[in-house]
């Protein structure tokens, strides 16, 4: 490891601290890995890529030591209950529509009776093949 990336890990060591102590110099003194970055000076995307396992080890602290979920938690959880609310309502629409596919069904089947027993023939035009021929 080159002495870049060696002081980077210091620096980002000791914005962990800085963060969870509450004593934030540079960032805005949220816990996530973004306020990390900028108290470390360090880019944010050095931080996800080259420093991973640090950005972890800060996730694992923000829960152990301040008793609060990560925003990506809470993003996380977020959309799994709207998610959760969407499928209810899908299940709910589905029961109704195959309620109204049944009744349909039924209306059909009554009209289709009524129309097979009336005694007046329906006039068939001079183009149209009736698949049934007319009972008389």
């Amino acid at each position: 490891m080159n002495q870049q990336n060696q002081d980077e890990r210091t620096f980002i060591r000791e914005a962990m601290d800085r963060l969870l102590a509450g004593k934030a110099t540079t960032s805005n003194g949220s816990l996530t890995a973004a306020a990390l970055a900028a108290e470390a000076g360090v880019h944010r995307m050095a931080l996800y890529k080259r420093h991973a396992d640090l950005k972890n080890e800060f996730e694992e602290r923000v829960g152990k030591e301040t008793r609060q979920i990560p925003e990506t938690e809470k993003r996380l959880r977020d959309t799994v209950t709207k998610l959760k609310r969407t499928i209810a309502n899908q299940k709910t629409e589905i029961e109704e529509l195959r309620q109204l596919v049944t009744n349909l069904t039924l209306a059909s089947a009554v009209l289709t009776d009524e129309k097979s027993t009336s005694t007046s023939p329906v006039p068939v035009a001079d183009n149209v093949i009736p698949l049934r021929p007319p009972t008389t």
